[in-house]
């Protein structure tokens, strides 16, 4: 799947800022949830939660994209 996604030309890069991206959405999400829906706080705090757990996937991938970035020096 990683040496896929360096074929379609996706680099470390895109995936270490799609990361710091989704920490920014999170905060963002969760504040909109706050004060646009009457839910209260715990589902703002489930959507920032999801929203949130996506960094981790994609700052993951990012060092598998710069390993097999590695393999073509």
């Amino acid at each position: 799947m990683i040496a896929k996604l360096s074929e379609m030309g996706v680099t470390s890069d895109m995936a270490y800022a799609a990361g710091a991206a989704s920490i920014g959405l999170s905060v963002l999400t969760w504040l909109a949830s706050k004060k646009k829906e009457n839910a209260g706080t715990a589902r703002a705090d489930r959507w920032g939660i999801f929203v949130g757990q996506w960094a981790p996937t994609l700052f993951a991938v990012g060092i598998a994209l710069r390993l097999e970035e590695g393999k073509d020096r």
